[in-house]
């Protein structure tokens, strides 16, 4: 009878095969939030910077800690270019964080009449969907990395995706926001405006009175009025909108896009990235493989849980042993953080056999100038992973 067959190794991911790429111009790490997203773009960058591409980085981070850890006071709409790059290479790197409400002034200004546009910018209902309609930071995010890609000012681009409730929405923002701009809802809400009488505004009544009360609570009793208003003053973008938000999932379709998961060992980060997975496979849009942040390894290779608990049990019938069963009891409780995480990642590479993983170790300190962002590059991309297959 043999024996039980052992899992096959995931095949490792070759970060540096994708960063020398000239072909790939675009990388996007995604996932759930709190993975680790941030300081794997940011050592992404820098590392294809310092290979001799010119890159920039945009990030969508709260916390500036990508500022931070570049050495740069603050990041703003605009890139900034990052000192102390080892550049002998002639790489470059730029940094930038979204500024969700600029960059939507910017798509207005840049499609409307300078008065359209300023009736745009003062208007109530605009002001409220640009900072807090779910789904304009995604949307906003992608028009940056269109406007950046336009640009044709790097070699490659590296986007931070946004801390969004879940990793799909970053995928299906773009089109939910311009379904919104260019779609059934805008129509409906100005149908008093077309529709003139009564059976007008009683059509708009039924059919607006599930979901105008939480928009009239945040704007007040001129919500229609200010929706019309701003109706009027983009009716020229609304096919601006969705045409971009077509070009933008096109985008992310080119073999030019190459998606990097990120996780970490923890039931509901790999549960993420599996969705994420499928869905860009769903979607045709080109995987690079998955990053797996924080992996703790053991201290005593070959020493399970189990073994280190009987040991330290034998040794603390000896008094002068209570210093080395308690050294074991420490062991025994890393192992099981270990062994837990290696079941985790051993269940998503079992279900997606063919997606290729790098594990980075967790650090003992948080990640706060390029060195730490350096050495995190070498740990997405050790020098033996060009033998691995």
């Amino acid at each position: 009878m043999s024996g039980p067959t052992r899992s096959r190794e995931p095949r490792r991911l070759d970060v540096d095969a994708i960063l020398d790429d000239p072909s790939v111009r675009i990388v996007v790490c995604c996932g759930s939030g709190g993975v680790g997203k941030t300081t794997t773009a940011a050592a992404l960058a820098l590392r294809a910077a310092e290979r001799g591409r010119r890159t920039v980085v945009l990030t969508i981070d709260p916390a500036r800690r990508l500022a931070q850890s570049m050495g740069l006071r603050e990041l703003d709409n605009a890139p900034r270019e990052v000192a102390g790059i080892g550049a002998d290479s002639g790489g470059s790197l730029d940094a930038m964080m979204l500024d969700m409400k600029r960059t939507f002034d910017e798509v207005v200004i840049a499609h409307a009449s300078p008065e359209k546009a300023a009736a745009v910018l003062e208007n109530p209902f605009y002001q409220a969907l640009s900072t807090s309609f779910a789904g304009t930071q995604e949307y906003m995010a992608m028009e940056k990395l269109g406007q950046l890609r336009a640009l044709g000012s790097w070699d490659l681009i590296v986007v931070d995706t946004p801390p969004s409730r879940s990793a799909l929405d970053f995928l299906d923002a773009p089109a939910r926001l311009g379904s919104f701009l260019d779609g059934r809802l805008i129509r409906v809400l100005t149908a008093p405006a077309r529709a003139g009488g009564r059976a007008g505004l009683r059509f708009v009544q039924l059919g607006l009175g599930v979901f105008t009360g939480a928009l009239t609570r945040v704007l007040g009793g001129d919500l229609l009025g200010d929706v019309q208003t701003f109706v009027g003053a983009l009716d020229s973008m609304f096919g601006g909108f969705r045409e971009r938000a077509e070009q933008t999932y096109a985008l992310l379709q080119d073999p030019e896009t190459v998606f990097v998961v990120v996780a970490a060992p923890e039931s509901d980060a790999l549960r993420e990235a599996s969705y994420f997975v499928e869905r860009l496979s769903g979607d045709g849009m080109p995987l690079g493989g998955l990053v797996l942040n924080r992996v703790h390894a053991t201290a005593v290779p070959g020493l399970t849980a189990e073994q280190s608990l009987a040991a330290a049990e034998r040794l603390e019938e000896s008094p002068q042993h209570a210093l080395a069963a308690g050294a074991l009891h420490l062991h025994a409780e890393r192992m099981r953080v270990v062994e837990r995480e290696r079941r985790l990642a051993r269940r998503f590479t079992t279900a997606h056999p063919s997606v290729a993983v790098v594990e980075v170790p967790a650090f003992p300190t948080d990640v706060h100038d390029l060195q730490g962002l350096r050495d995190v590059g070498e740990s997405l991309a050790p020098r033996s992973s060009a033998a691995t297959s």
